[in-house]
């Protein structure tokens, strides 16, 4: 189980590859759950697990 830690998001960050925006869903520092992870050729998108939306992986940090 992969778990990572939200550090938070610019708008930049959020419209690269057309992500949503999680600065009003998530809230940082929390840990939250990764269920399915979409790599692109210069992006990757997160979705996290009870959660709506694919997130930019730039967000995040692995929590080890």
């Amino acid at each position: 189980m992969t778990k990572l830690t939200y550090k938070g998001c610019t708008i930049e960050q959020v419209r690269w590859g057309n992500n949503d925006d999680p600065r009003q869903v998530l809230e940082e520092g929390q840990v939250y759950q990764l269920e399915k992870k979409e790599e692109h050729k210069w992006h990757t998108k997160v979705k996290l697990q009870g959660i709506d939306g694919w997130y930019n992986s730039v967000c995040f940090d692995d929590t080890k």
